[in-house]
This record gives C-alpha cells, structure tokens and sequence, in this order.
C-alpha cells in the first residue's frame, strides 16, 4: 500500500528538489495584502464618501466601488473582500501539494506526516481560539475563524493527497452533494419562529422561501448543530447564535475549498505541458462558475460565504483558480516577477502577517493615535473621516517593514 501511494505523489526523480513556483508566493502575498489592508479602513471612508453629495457622481461610483470591494457582503454573493479566507484556505491545499512531495523525497514516513498533520491542524484550532480570546477575560470558544475551519479540515485534506488523484475528485463531489443534501434534509422553521431571538429581523430581505430556505440565517442545519456543540464548552452565557451567521460546520465544505487547491498544486507541479496545464485551470473556471451560477439560478443553493454553501465553495473556488492562473502565466511563464517583490515579503511569511494583523495592529494604531494626536486633529478638521486612514496607512508600512526584515534575514515562521 505505501508503494501505491508513493507512486501516486512522488515525481519520476523523486530526490530532484521541487521547482519553486513562483505565481503560489505572490497569489499568498496578494491575499494577505488584502488582510492587512482592512487596517487602512477604506471601508469607513468609503462609506462616507459614497454619501456625500458635494462629489460627482462619479466620484461618488468610485467609493461606492471601493467600499463594496473592501467589506463582506451582507449574505449573498461575494465582493473581493469575499475571496480573502478561500483564497487563504485554497493556498493551504495548493502548497500541500509540494509539501508532500518533499517530505517522501526526504524519506519521511507516512506516520510521521500524518502526525505532522494532526499537529498543525490542532496548533491553528488553538490559534484560532486564542486570537479570538485577547479581548475577552476567559476563553473564547469558536470554531468559525479561518484558522479553525482550516485546522479542522487538514488531517482530512492529508488523507485524501496521499489517496490516488481520482480520489480527490470525487472527494469533492462527496463532500459538495452530501453537504447539500444535509441541509436540506434539516426542516426549515416553522412560520412561528422567532427570528429575533437568534439575532435575525422577520422582514430580512435575505431570507428565502423553497428550498433555499435551508440555507437562512440561523435557522439552518449548521446553526442547529452549533446550538449543541458551542454549549458543551464553558461560556459566559448559553450560545444561541452566531451575529455574522457562521458555523462550525462550514470546515466541511472548507474542506472541498482546500481539496480545489491540492487539484491546482497537483497540475502545477506534474509534468504536463504548459498548454495542457493552462487548459485544465480554463476549465476548472469554467465548471465551476458554470456550475455555481447554474444552482443558484435555479433556486437549489444561494452563494453564501458565511455558511460556505456548496455554491459558493465552487464560485469562490473558480476565482481562485483564475487568480492563480494569472499569476503564473505573469509570473512563471512570462517571468515578470519583480513587480511582485512587496507581495511575496508579505506571503512568505502568511502566518505572522495573520497574527500580526489581530495583535500588533491593534497596539501600534493606538500608540499611533496617541503620539500624533494634535496632527490628526488638524488632519480630521481639513479632510473628515481620513484620520483613520492616515493612522492605519503607517500602522501597515510598520508590519511590513517587520516582515521585510524578516524575509532579508531568512526568518520564516512555519506551522
């Protein structure tokens, strides 16, 4: 069994070093620049200025686009800001792809991988929780985050890499019908539900009715389980619901996110020509869009990034695999990778980056704040609503000079 399944990952020349991919380290670098950028806060400026009336109207549009790409959508449909965490979670699948082959080229056994991969999927589960814990007084116990819903798919991704290629395929079909057919198999509330207690209005305007109606705000299959499960660990006061709508049970089809990324890492690293390459990310953007937009149209399953449903696994999974196709037609066969230099300072050292953005963000805005406070008053009292913007802007240069210092000196943080 292990011959099979070294065969199935282990190149024809499996002592030759991998080839470093260089599109993979600046589409990381590109999706944790967006991550750090919520630090500038040109949502909340955004948010102004596409309310004042002295502007164009086309200037008005510009924010307006500006504030719809740098914050969440409210339920459906996706904004750039969107494809931040299955960029994040696509990346993880599409690196284990080499990893892998690394660690069987240097004699590494599956055991020891695989306990590898129980480590680093309970490290991001406790990692997850303690950056949700620094502003509480006791543990926070949520499994939602991106860290959490990655740390708790990973031994499942592993299993499935080591398996033959087809099996990831049909991992993924598995695991997108299965999902589906769970939810909407779970009854929908009843007319008399009350709505309000679970942090959602009677008259949102996002509810559906049909079968979409498995899939509403805090009245579904994952809100239900999180209804038991978030209750067996200790709290100050009983869950009842999630505000955003996430769920645990969103690493379930997370996992069909990271197993999208090991396809991708898979046909970058194998020996197929460039052309046939190139061909298999077209149509993997193809089907998936085609496949996202088809469902939803026909009322099976809205996109819905807070409850990560099916549709929305393969449209965010399509965008993912056109960035990372972009990047290295640019990147790897075009060469130009110069350019991308501020990028890869950033993701080549994504976890920090992560980290830093939740914890020393936080600290220097405010030291920032406190040290220049008479400069942002004048800067407040000349363009209203900028200082934030101004503080968050130095505040970002900072950790990127960290980061920068980091990458001069080759220190890279690895979980």
């Amino acid at each position: 069994m292990m011959q099979k399944i070294e065969t199935q990952t282990v190149p024809d020349n499996p002592t030759a070093a991998p080839n470093r991919i260089a599109s993979i380290d600046i589409y990381r670098g590109l999706v944790m620049f967006l991550m750090l950028l919520e630090m500038v806060h040109l949502d909340s400026l955004s948010r102004h200025r596409k309310l004042d009336t002295s502007l164009s109207e086309l200037h008005r549009g510009f924010w307006s686009f500006i504030h719809f790409n740098t914050t969440h959508v409210e339920w459906e449909g996706c904004s750039l800001h969107d494809l931040i965490q299955p960029s994040f979670t696509f990346l993880v699948g599409c690196a284990l792809a080499f990893s892998i082959r690394k660690r069987i080229a240097t004699g590494q056994s599956w055991g020891r991988m695989f306990l590898h991969a129980l480590s680093r999927s309970f490290i991001l589960i406790a990692l997850g929780v303690l950056l949700r814990s620094l502003d509480s007084d006791r543990v926070v116990f949520r499994f939602d985050d991106t860290l959490c819903q990655i740390g708790l798919g990973y031994p499942f991704l592993f299993l499935i890499a080591m398996l033959p290629r087809m099996v990831t395929y049909a991992a993924i079909a598995i695991v997108l019908i299965g999902y589906w057919v769970a939810f909407t198999a779970y009854p929908t509330p009843p007319e008399t539900f009350d709505y309000a207690a679970v942090g959602v209005a009677s008259n949102w305007p996002n509810h559906h009715s049909g079968l979409e109606a498995h899939w509403n705000k805090n009245s579904n299959l994952a809100w239900a389980f999180d209804r038991w499960w978030m209750n067996l660990f200790p709290r100050e006061k009983p869950f009842s619901h999630s505000d955003g709508g996430y769920a645990t049970l969103s690493f379930i089809p997370t996992l069909a996110t990271m197993l999208l990324g090991l396809v991708a890492g898979n046909w970058l690293r194998s020996d197929k020509s460039t052309g046939n390459k190139v061909t298999c990310f077209l149509v993997a953007i193809v089907v998936c869009w085609g496949l996202a937009w088809s469902v939803d149209w026909a009322q099976l399953c809205p996109i819905v990034k807070r409850l990560w449903t099916p549709t929305w696994v393969l449209w965010s999974g399509g965008w993912c695999f056109a960035f990372l196709l972009f990047f290295y037609l640019v990147s790897d066969l075009a060469g130009w990778q110069a350019w991308a230099f501020p990028l890869v300072v950033i993701g080549s050292n994504s976890i920090v980056a992560y980290v830093m953005a939740h914890t020393t963000a936080v600290f220097l805005e405010d030291r920032i704040t406190a040290w220049l406070g008479p400069l942002w008053d004048a800067t407040e009292a000349r363009f209203p609503h900028s200082t934030p913007v101004f503080v968050g802007s130095i505040t970002f240069v900072i950790i990127w000079l960290i980061l920068y210092w980091m990458n001069q000196r080759k220190i890279y943080v690895r979980i």
